[in-house]
């Protein structure tokens, strides 16, 4: 059963309030050569199918579900 990899991140207009909070903490430990942090999510799926009955499916599970589109990106993987 194939895997997939989903990365789903913030538009790049957005402002990433966590990013902003990490980037400070790391500037704040001593590494000021950090300029910009981003969070995003990261999930792993188990997933039947194949080919583009596969990407068809993992693209509606992400419009549907574990995306905003409105707001975030996303890419995916298949491994397997």
């Amino acid at each position: 059963m194939p895997q997939v990899k989903v990365i789903v991140t913030l538009k790049p207009s957005l402002l990433d309030a966590q990013g902003r909070v990490v980037k400070d903490a790391l500037q704040n430990m001593g590494y000021s050569d950090v300029e910009q942090v981003r969070i995003g999510k990261y999930m792993e799926l188990q997933v039947e199918g194949e080919g583009a009955e596969l990407d068809a499916k993992v693209k509606e599970m992400c419009e549907r579900l574990l995306v905003n589109p409105v707001i975030e990106n996303y890419r995916y993987e298949v491994i397997g």
